[in-house]
């Protein structure tokens, strides 16, 4: 326990609900291959992985250091882009290396310093809601470079590539199934998105625990207070939007790698910067775990509330031949329950999941 201890920077979930949940997630996604079977599912568990680092790093800028950006999903896509273009170019005909791998993250990792360091010493300095305007216009700016410059993007058929044979599914380095489950590149590729994300979270809750993480969010409360204790705000904040557009990077060059693909549509869309703010609200902003939790529930829903609605609306369905609920239920309808849920999440859980479970835990040691 004291080793978990100092590995979370004693910031322990503190609510035996949000431990149970934390480890039911932890397990799940670690022995996801070898329990859930199918394509889907191994899809679904790998875009869990992808939001759950995307979201941690975005709450380290919204929750922790209270600043509203609208860029995260350009540096998403820087993460993605480096990746695929480095590969179309380094790549041979015998497959593309590991360190074409490598250098294109590390490229889209320096193209992220630059510009959120840019970003974070000319805009920071302004009110938040101008500093908000500001980075979705930079944001906006990106996403029709990357799809009118199709020599080097692939424009809005984005890019298709080549990753290294290991991580191929055609790859499988054992003859024989390993725990009922045939290894091969795509599973590889899995638990690389695992390792990878699990190192970035727990690096996360260090950050936000250390006196860097503190200060950030003495500047969240008041910044004028602590700019008066002698905090130079606008340093920090700057490299708060750094360390976050890191991570964004780093889960645009996973889903790549996963993917093998990257596109306008899938790293760029306003409609992913949507859900990482509704992920951030739902699991609880300032906490990382809700960033976890938050990621959960929100691809489940968005994955498997059509096939839920299915059982109930479909062809046959349990209320199929009651006219009006049959229709209210149909499956086509599944974005309309997926809204009334985020509705009645933020109604009842105005703090977030893991807000509400630490809230509850106070309540009863007061009283």
């Amino acid at each position: 326990m004291n080793g978990l201890h100092r590995l979370l920077s004693k910031d322990l979930p503190r609510s035996r609900w949000l431990t149970a949940a934390m480890l039911v997630v932890l397990l799940g996604l670690a022995l996801e291959p070898f329990v859930f079977s199918g394509a889907k599912a191994l899809g679904v568990a790998a875009k869990m992985l992808v939001f759950i680092l995307l979201v941690a790093s975005y709450d380290l800028l919204l929750g922790y250091t209270g600043i509203v950006s609208f860029a995260h999903t350009m540096f998403f896509g820087i993460g993605a882009y480096g990746v695929a273009i480095s590969a179309t170019r380094l790549g041979g005909e015998d497959g593309v290396g590991f360190g074409a791998v490598l250098i294109g993250l590390g490229a889209a990792l320096c193209v992220s310093a630059l510009l959120s360091l840019v970003i974070g010493l000319f805009s920071l300095r302004v009110k938040a809601i101008f500093y908000a305007m500001i980075t979705l216009a930079v944001a906006s700016a990106f996403q029709t470079l990357a799809s009118q410059l199709s020599d080097f993007t692939g424009g809005e058929d984005g890019l298709s590539f080549k990753v290294p044979p290991w991580l191929s599914p055609s790859y499988e380095p054992f003859d024989t199934p390993f725990l009922g489950l045939m290894i091969d590149g795509k599973i590889i590729s899995y638990y690389l998105l695992f390792s990878v994300v699990l190192l970035a979270v727990l690096a996360l809750l260090r950050i936000v625990n250390s006196p860097f993480g503190r200060v950030l969010q003495a500047i969240r409360e008041n910044d004028f207070r602590a700019e008066a204790l002698g905090y130079r705000t606008v340093v920090y904040r700057t490299l708060s939007n750094m360390i976050s557009a890191a991570g964004a990077t780093v889960a645009g060059a996973l889903l790549a790698l996963w993917l093998r693909y990257t596109g306008p549509d899938t790293t760029l869309s306003f409609e992913i910067m949507l859900d990482i703010l509704l992920i951030v609200v739902i699991g609880g902003m300032g906490t990382i775990y809700g960033a976890v939790i938050g990621s959960v529930l929100f691809v489940l829903a968005q994955n498997y509330l059509q096939d839920l609605l299915k059982l109930a609306g479909g062809e046959d369905g349990v209320l199929a031949q009651v006219p009006l609920l049959g229709t209210l239920f149909s499956p086509d309808r599944w974005l309309l329950w997926l809204g009334v849920l985020f509705v009645l999440a933020v109604y009842h859980f105005p703090s977030g999941v893991v807000g509400r479970l630490r809230a509850a835990v106070s309540r009863a040691s007061e009283s």
